[in-house]
């Protein structure tokens, strides 16, 4: 395989995407040549060009002319104009894991934090906490986190990244410390079921010398078993290694509570940010850092800092009296969570924007999703967003309306970004909550609402 310390000028085909685009970001700065192609503009490529790189609108044969590797990620399929002509004209050709596998080989602790869900938000916890206690670690991170100023950043000592199980990415990585936040199904278009999902994060946990895992997922603790590794449990179980006391909730619904460490305090902790899903996610934070010989009062102040990530219940704007947030939520146990979070804002009614990500899963998971929105008071479904899939012709948004009625849930199709700002616009009233969720484009939807500012009547 081509070393990336081999060549200078390097083409990333999708380099909008949030790790693709970190990624040309963290190159630029090392001295390489990148140019890059994505299907649309967006603030990530604009910011990318303000750097110095060359982006490209479009997949077009041509934009790979000259480069001496292109790196592309999982979604990014052989057929693909630029991957075609690359292996045509002989250019190497590098998937983003082998890329990040690269950059992290070698390091003395390189800690990966992989999990079905929760897995921006801990590798982003983790960030800020290392920072805080005065550590320089390097990182990559599947979002973008303010603290941070994106979403790597290159340093000297701990590597930290997030590490996806789609495409079994997370098996080119070379892992120190493996962090096993959760194993449920998702990718099923790329897994048998779930337990191929479980022997494969089995896999990855043998890549690592120890384990820090949620021990309160029977799967996990299945893994972390079969492994005969080293391991750190937390959770709220008696058994785990770490566990919160005391643990309660403040009218925003952010937890406060003791660690516990083998039954002795280890300090107090205040989250800055809401819900129980973040309070899992703060537990493995801090097993990380104790395990690290982190001062446990940077520890603290870090968490209770911590605002999130970009697209993780962000709230993007106030229009019409109505908070609107976005999330990047796209199985039902993520969107399930945020709109649990969502629901402890104040508010009249809680609408919920769904854009379903790839066939396959809104195929593979449609029951489960009938049984994800009842916190939300409306929900607008909108057109599938395809991704890397292409149209099979049997499943479509509108085939889940009927079911999620019959649920008892009010649902209603709006297909495009503009039907469903439209049917919002033309029936929420101020004190309601939006969220939108999905991995796709959705968020656009919430940076046209801001754009559009507040409704003007009509006289």
């Amino acid at each position: 395989m081509t070393q990336i310390r081999d060549v200078r000028r390097v083409h990333m085909i999708g380099v909008g995407g949030s790790s693709m685009s970190g990624l040309a970001g963290l190159l630029k700065d090392e001295g390489y040549e990148v140019s890059g192609s994505d299907r649309t503009r967006s603030h990530k490529t604009e910011a990318l060009e303000a750097h110095g790189v060359k982006v490209l609108i479009g997949h077009r044969p041509e934009n790979v002319r000259g480069a001496e590797l292109v790196i592309y990620s999982a979604a990014i399929a052989p057929d693909n104009p630029e991957r075609a002509e690359a292996a045509r004209l002989g250019i190497p050709q590098m998937e983003r894991c082998d890329l990040i596998g690269q950059l992290m080989k070698g390091s003395q602790c390189a800690i990966a934090v992989s999990g079905t869900h929760g897995k921006t938000t801990t590798t982003s916890m983790l960030a800020q906490v290392f920072l805080t206690a005065g550590r320089d670690p390097s990182v990559h991170i599947g979002g973008e986190l303010d603290y941070l100023g994106g979403s790597t950043r290159r340093g000297r000592d701990e590597f930290i990244l997030e590490a996806c199980e789609y495409n079994r990415s997370f098996l080119h990585f070379y892992p120190t410390v493996a962090v096993i936040l959760n194993i449920d199904e998702d990718h099923l278009d790329c897994y048998k079921d779930i337990d191929d999902i479980e022997a494969t994060f089995l896999q990855f946990a043998h890549l690592a010398k120890s384990i820090v895992g949620w021990g309160d997922d029977v799967r996990v603790r299945r893994v972390i078993a079969a492994s005969g590794l080293p391991h750190i449990t937390y959770g709220l179980g008696e058994g785990n290694t770490l566990r919160p006391e005391g643990l309660c909730y403040d009218e925003h619904g952010r937890a406060r509570f003791t660690a516990l460490w083998e039954g002795k305090p280890i300090g107090e902790f205040a989250l800055g940010v809401p819900g129980e899903a973040n309070m899992l996610d703060a537990l493995a934070a801090i097993a990380v850092a104790q395990s690290r010989d982190l001062p446990m009062d940077a520890v603290s102040e870090a968490l209770h800092n911590f605002r999130g990530a970009h697209r993780r219940n962000e709230l993007t704007s106030v229009t019409d009296g109505v908070k609107v947030y976005t999330d990047y939520g796209h199985n039902p146990a993520e969107i399930k969570s945020a709109l649990d979070i969502a629901a402890m804002e104040p508010h009249k009614t809680l609408w919920a924007v769904w854009q379903p990500h790839t066939y396959s899963r809104t195929k593979t998971l449609f029951d489960q999703f009938l049984t994800t929105f009842d916190r939300a008071d409306k929900v607008l479904v909108t057109d599938i967003c395809a991704a890397r899939e292409k149209d099979p012709g049997d499943i479509r948004s509108e085939m889940l309306i009927d079911p999620l009625r019959e649920r008892g849930v009010d649902a209603v199709l709006t297909p495009t970004f503009d039907d469903a700002e439209a049917y919002l616009r033309a029936h929420w009233q101020a004190g309601d909550v939006v969220i939108t969720h999905g991995c796709g484009d959705i968020d656009l939807l919430n940076e046209q609402i801001a754009l559009h500012g507040d409704t003007v009547p009509e006289h």
